[in-house]
């Protein structure tokens, strides 16, 4: 398989790009979210005074499921990561994310970088991640 595409049962991209590019045995994952396809965002609520509630662990196990959604898309699973690009609002959240991250992958796993970020496309979003999987050979 090769080109871009969308993933049916995943959030709408918000702009002219793709949930993931097929190119040259890789897969490239754009930046994921925590957010679901009716646009809600897993990890964050607001009770009924109006305060928000963001989780960084619940949309960091979120983003991270998302992403093996899009990968299992295109025939690869998150054990065919070979980078992230993780980009955090706040780094205060650097010890939540970690810690779910290490649920996922230990030091056999794919390289990461790991940024902050002024801010995300929505005010409750904590974490974004891009990711580059190498695609299983056919057999």
């Amino acid at each position: 398989m090769s080109g871009a595409k969308t993933v049916a049962g995943k959030a709408t991209p918000r702009g002219k790009f793709p949930h993931v590019k097929v190119a040259g045995g890789f897969a490239f994952v754009s930046g994921t979210s925590s957010r679901r396809p009716d646009n809600t965002i897993a990890g964050a609520s607001v009770d009924e005074m109006g305060t928000t509630s963001l989780d960084i662990r619940e949309q960091t196990r979120a983003v991270i499921e998302n992403i093996g959604d899009i990968l299992r898309s295109v025939g690869a699973d998150l054990s065919d990561l070979v980078q992230v690009t993780t980009y955090l609002v706040n780094m205060n959240d650097f010890g939540g994310y970690n810690e779910v991250y290490g649920e996922f992958f230990d030091a056999t796993g794919p390289t990461r970088t790991t940024v902050a970020v002024h801010q995300l496309p929505h005010p409750h979003l904590l974490i974004e991640i891009q990711a580059v999987a190498l695609l299983p050979k056919e057999v």
